[in-house]
């Protein structure tokens, strides 16, 4: 009894260690930290039990009163566990302002371009994230965020020995050299299928731009060793990651083993992918890159590592055409053979056995197929990819109902990124085309209509929140920024906008769940190396990088676990370097950040630049 006591008692203390502020100590007003565009709207939210409308006024820096007017009562917010108001205000012109609502103030800010420089910040996670690499003072914006390279020279072969449920493996024969790459989160891990999703974000921004004569990350403009090579700072960052990829796949003739029927089979495996490089046993916490002392070991390949490979590298060869020619030919030529060796083994899946690395595992890669074929269509107009992907259960899907749809965007559900491909792609008759694009506006549609069931107006609804709930809202406003494009309908670039409010505040935690931004920031992330947290000695992140955000489904860490069934889905957050399952940071969590960012504050294309691309 006294130890299950002293437990419950501990368990309370991590709570309250980790929490942001106590209930009592939030401000009842709730909004942007880092500040509205001017002449935009602005939304706030405020945690009041009042069933009565209350006033709520805008005064400027001199007391002028610019703008009043009566909240909307919400009611009860079952994602918040808070009753609350909303604010809606108009136009406001830019400078620093307050609002009163009920005796109750608060001062924010109004400026022309209030997310300039997110997208650089959030760009500047994959530098930092880099292995195989100093990670140099000059190109971060604090000295203590350098660091030596990480597992330089990078060489390495299969796992061999034991697994966690007793199998056996018996090796390969064979070394890959994977030096370089993105470390994928809090751990010293590179798996192929998250890096996939990621480099396909950052790549899908640039195209993005390119079709509407925009370059947010024009050279230059990112602060990493290439910029000034004449090359895109978003290419150059992704190719990073893209040369990674394109090592982890197999060399002809190569034999190593698979998982078939429970147990490991030696086959000849040209052509598929290592579904991860990673230690052979979990590090401390924490650990500089440079000072792992586990082995390094490439695990079994899986059929969804190879398609992530097949559609990446089929991406790269449409978009590098004009940038590399010969870069592009390597991405086409590991494409096709990847995409033929998962059509050869199509039922490669990985699970969760290995110590030392996430599982990543995927009991299903129909997503992944459709994926894969859509971008080789897309690059290469070839009949055979055109009548996979046309027969795949996916085609034209896109998140929502409907017997095609492909379920939001995540590492493990990547339909969508195939209809997104094809949504552009000159190789499809236009009705189809159109049809993607409706799918997927269709999709945007529904989440515009579940914010209006929260109190927050954070585009999703219901009460259950995921691992990395922050990343996936900001997959549905990528959703959001492309149904804009597509309509140029107001309404769901400012649904991407009310996304970001509530990153960076508009929660009730009173939150900036992005680091460096807001007035209560991120500080203190699962992370091996930004681990201030941890005690002195470790820096605290950079700006830009974003939290996994609250997540009362998977609460597997000792951070978590006591706070189980005592939070309201939307308060089930930390920022606690133990809590892996709430504060944990990731590529693919990054990646949409840019994506989004970019979209709500691009920059144009320049002149001398697009007279050029319109001379090729």
């Amino acid at each position: 009894m006294k130890t299950a006591l002293s437990a419950c008692v501990a368990a309370a203390a991590l709570i309250a260690a980790a929490s942001p502020a106590q209930a009592a100590d939030r401000p009842a007003i709730r909004l942007n930290q880092a500040g509205y565009e001017a002449g935009g709207r602005i939304g706030m939210t405020i945690a009041a039990d009042d069933a009565a409308p209350l006033r709520w006024r805008v005064t400027d820096g001199a007391g002028t009163v610019r703008a009043e007017g009566l909240t909307r009562p919400f009611g009860a917010d079952a994602a918040s566990g808070e009753r609350v108001h909303q604010v809606r205000i108009d136009a406001l012109q830019a400078g620093d302002y307050s609002v009163a609502v009920d005796g109750r103030r608060r001062a924010f800010r109004v400026a022309p371009r209030p997310f300039a420089t997110l997208k650089r910040d959030a760009l500047a996670y994959f530098y930092q994230n880099r292995a195989g690499v100093p990670i140099l003072a000059r190109h971060v914006e604090r000295p203590d965020l350098a660091r030596a390279a990480g597992h330089p020279e990078e060489v390495v072969t299969c796992f061999s020995g034991r697994d966690q449920r007793g199998a056996d493996w018996p090796g390969c024969d064979y070394r890959l050299n994977v030096t370089g790459g993105w470390y994928d989160a809090g751990d010293h891990g590179k798996y192929v299928v998250n890096g996939g999703i990621a480099v396909w974000t950052l790549v899908d921004a640039y195209e993005r731009g390119r079709r509407r004569n925009l370059a947010p990350f024009a050279d230059g403009a990112a602060d990493i060793p290439e910029a000034g090579d004449g090359v895109d700072d978003l290419l150059n960052e992704a190719r990073y990651e893209l040369e990674f990829l394109l090592a982890m796949q197999i060399p002809d003739g190569a034999r190593t083993a698979v998982l078939v029927d429970g147990a490991p089979r030696v086959i000849d495996a040209g052509g598929l992918v290592h579904h991860k490089v990673a230690d052979r046993a979990w590090t401390a916490l924490p650990m500089a890159p440079a000072d792992d002392p586990q082995p390094r070991l490439l695990y079994p390949p899986s059929t969804a590592a190879t398609l992530n490979l097949a559609a990446v590298a089929g991406q790269c060869a449409r978009v590098w055409r004009d940038v590399d020619p010969a870069f592009a030919d390597r991405c086409l030529a590991a494409a096709r053979r990847a995409y033929a060796a998962a059509k050869a083994r199509p039922g490669l899946l990985a699970d969760n056995r290995f110590d030392g690395s996430g599982a990543y595992g995927d009991d299903q890669v129909a997503d992944e197929f459709y994926w894969a074929a859509a971008e080789l269509w897309a690059t290469t107009g070839e009949a055979a990819y055109a009548a996979d992907a046309r027969a795949s259960a996916y085609w034209l899907g896109a998140p929502g109902a409907g017997a095609s749809s492909t379920g939001d965007i995540s590492w493990g559900q990547v339909g969508a990124l195939g209809t997104i491909a094809l949504a552009s792609a000159p190789a499809l008759p236009e009705a189809e085309r159109r049809a993607a694009r409706d799918a997927l506006t269709a999709a945007a549609r529904a989440y515009l209509a579940e914010g209006e069931t929260q109190g927050y107006a954070l585009p999703r609804g219901g009460d259950r929140f995921e691992w990395g709930s922050n990343g996936a809202l900001m997959n549905r406003a990528m959703i959001l920024g492309l149904a804009h494009d597509f309509t140029g309908e107001p309404a769901f670039r400012q649904g991407v906008v009310d996304s970001l409010d509530y990153l960076l505040g508009r929660n009730p935690l009173d939150q900036s769940y992005v680091s460096g931004w807001g007035e209560r920031p991120m500080r203190h992330p699962h992370h091996r190396f930004w681990a201030a947290g941890s005690g002195p000695g470790w820096p605290e992140p950079p700006a830009g990088a974003l939290s996994g955000g609250p997540n009362n489904t998977a609460m597997s860490d000792e951070i978590a676990r006591p706070m189980r069934g005592h939070c309201a889905p939307l308060a089930c957050w930390a920022d606690h370097i133990d809590a892996y399952s709430l504060n944990e940071v990731a590529i693919n969590w990054n990646a949409p950040l840019v994506w989004v960012a970019a979209f709500v504050d691009p920059d144009p294309v320049p002149a001398e630049a697009q007279t050029a691309s319109a001379a090729q």
